[in-house]
């Protein structure tokens, strides 16, 4: 398993506490994030950009829980 970098933890950290304190459908809305569906094996997953090489994946439970799946650098 790859070591994911400190400032890659802090951000996904701040991605979790915006979603606690202002809701995920907020957040989705922010542009910087680049919050997307999955499709294929990894449909029913999203998708957050925490920068140009890391994605953070994560599964929506109910209106109020998300579950984080992983955090990996993106093949391209």
């Amino acid at each position: 398993m790859e070591r994911v970098p400190v400032f890659i933890r802090e951000k996904a950290q701040m991605w979790m506490f915006a979603v606690k304190t202002a809701g995920l459908a907020e957040v989705a809305k922010s542009p910087g994030y680049h919050d997307e569906p999955l499709q294929g094996l990894r449909a029913g997953q999203r998708s957050v950009r925490l920068n140009r090489a890391y994605r953070l994946i994560y599964r929506v439970i109910d209106s109020s829980r998300i579950r984080l799946l992983e955090i990996h650098k993106h093949d391209y």
